[in-house]
C-alpha cells in the first residue's frame, strides 16, 4: 500500500523541482532574494486549504510575474490535486480524483508532473488501495520498524539473543513490562 505521505511527498518534490527549473531556464542561476519563485518556495509545500490571505496574494503576484512562471502554477495545482484525492470526505470520490490524477498525469506536457504520473501509475494498485481500504496505511508499522532500526543500531552489544529479542519487544511495545526471568536475573524490584 502506497500511503498517503508518499505520495503527496513525491508531489511537493516535483513541484520544487519544477519551481528550480524554471527559475534556472529564466535566470541562469539558483533562486536568490528577490527572485519571485525563489520566495514562495516554502509557500509551495503548503496545502491550498491551509494558505492565508496574505500568502493567495504572494502566490498569485509570484505565478503572473513572468509567462514561464505558469509552469510552476501548474504544477502546483496538480500538486493540489493529488492532495485533494486524499482530503475527499468520500472515499468515492477520492478514488475518483486519484483516478483522474492517474489518466491526467503521465500526458502532462511538465517532464517532473509526466515522471510523477508515470510513478503512480506503475503504483496503481498500491496507490489506489488507500480508497478501497477505507484510508488504511502502513504508518503504524512504518513507525514501529523506525524504532527497531534506531534501537538496533544502539543495541549491537547484546551477545545473548534471548536479551536482544526483548529489548526489541519493549522497544516495539510488544511487552509492558520484562518477564519475571529477566526481571530476577538483573536483581530488578518491579
Amino acid at each position: 500500500m502506497l500511503g498517503a505521505f508518499h505520495v503527496v511527498k513525491l508531489a511537493t518534490a516535483a513541484v520544487d523541482e519544477v519551481r528550480r527549473r524554471v527559475q534556472q531556464e529564466i535566470h541562469g542561476h539558483r533562486g536568490r532574494n528577490g527572485d519571485p519563485l525563489y520566495g514562495i518556495r516554502n509557500t509551495l509545500r503548503a496545502g491550498e486549504g491551509r494558505l492565508t490571505g496574505k500568502q493567495r496574494a504572494r502566490l498569485a503576484k509570484a505565478f503572473t510575474a513572468d509567462e514561464p512562471h505558469a509552469e510552476a502554477e501548474v504544477a502546483w495545482w496538480c500538486a493540489q490535486q493529488l492532495r485533494g484525492a486524499y482530503r475527499a470526505d468520500n472515499l468515492a470520490e477520492g478514488r475518483k480524483i486519484a483516478e483522474k490524477v492517474l489518466a491526467s498525469f503521465p500526458t502532462c506536457l511538465i517532464p517532473e508532473i509526466k515522471r510523477l504520473g508515470r510513478t503512480l501509475k506503475q503504483w496503481r494498485a498500491a496507490f489506489l488501495a488507500y480508497f478501497a481500504t477505507h484510508r488504511a496505511n502502513n504508518g503504524g508499522t512504518e513507525a514501529i520498524n523506525g524504532l527497531i532500526e534506531l534501537h538496533r543500531r544502539i543495541a549491537r552489544g547484546f551477545r545473548n539473543r534471548d536479551n536482544y529479542r526483548l529489548r526489541m519487544l519493549l522497544i516495539g511495545g510488544g511487552l509492558t513490562s520484562p518477564p519475571p526471568q529477566v526481571r530476577r536475573a538483573r536483581n530488578l524490584r518491579y
